[in-house]
């Protein structure tokens, strides 16, 4: 196995990392769906109710979880932290690039 050294490089990319926590790739989005009570007046006037489900991709297959309400914000803010690092492995991919291009006799 390859030993790798941590260069300053590499631990301000860690610290990048952990300040984004908490991380996640997928989305959100709010639906409404009727409940089991036979009587519910919502359901029946077709107004349902309100939930929350968080859709993701896992081994090639798209996935749905129910969101409990008070796990919505943290969520968000773990989807939105996901698309900056996504940002930022774009970015990284990119100076890589460059700096093989630079460094090439």
């Amino acid at each position: 196995m390859k030993k790798t050294t941590i260069t300053p490089q590499h631990q301000a990319f860690l610290d990048e990392l952990v300040a984004l926590w908490p991380l996640a790739k997928g989305s959100l989005a709010q639906v409404r769906k009727p409940c089991i009570r036979p009587n519910c007046a919502a359901c029946r006037s077709g107004r349902k109710h309100p939930a929350w489900l968080f859709s993701f991709s896992q081994g090639g297959k798209r996935r749905c979880r129910y969101v409990p309400l008070e796990l919505v914000p943290t969520l968000r803010e773990a989807l939105g932290n996901g698309q900056q690092l996504e940002r930022r492995l774009v970015e990284l991919g990119a100076e890589l690039l460059q700096r093989y291009r630079q460094e090439r006799p």
